[in-house]
């Protein structure tokens, strides 16, 4: 499995992947059509984040998104990673762990001093997953409001 920034011609595979993840998320819908326009955005505004893509040889199977944000408390820009997600068949043996490290070593080499991950609190196994990456339990809950 190889790790790249994404490009627009992954742009409909990442939208699959999303797809699946949102299917999880029995109150949240999003419309396809904006997915891959918040998807393009990203790609055409690399100083805000960047999407990565996990590739089986010429398949894509797994994804992240990592934006940047600027905290006040680490007085500069901060990683938030969310929307990661892999293909049912690289679930396991390690993929996951490969494509959320190969993001935090961006963020470091960007001088990200931490990393904010946005998960679904009702998902067991990738919350799971976070806590063994070390990630550590916030007692916040995320709640959405459309404006």
């Amino acid at each position: 499995m190889q790790i790249d920034f994404a490009t627009a011609a992954d742009l409909d595979a990442m939208a699959g992947l999303l797809g699946e993840l949102f299917a999880l998320e029995a109150d949240f819908k999003p419309d396809r059509a904006r997915q891959l326009a918040a998807l393009r955005w990203i790609l055409d505004h690399p100083a805000h984040g960047r999407l990565f893509v996990a590739r089986d040889g010429d398949r894509v199977v797994g994804m992240a998104n990592a934006l940047v944000s600027i905290s006040t408390a680490e007085g500069g820009p901060v990683l938030m990673l969310e929307d990661v997600i892999l293909a049912a068949s690289h679930r396991g043996g390690g993929h996951g762990r490969k494509l959320v490290e190969h993001v935090l070593a961006w963020g470091r080499s960007q001088g990200m001093r931490r990393v904010t991950l946005l998960a679904d609190r009702d998902n067991a196994a990738a919350l799971a997953f976070y806590e063994r990456l070390g990630f550590e339990e916030s007692a916040m809950v995320v709640r959405r409001r459309s404006l």
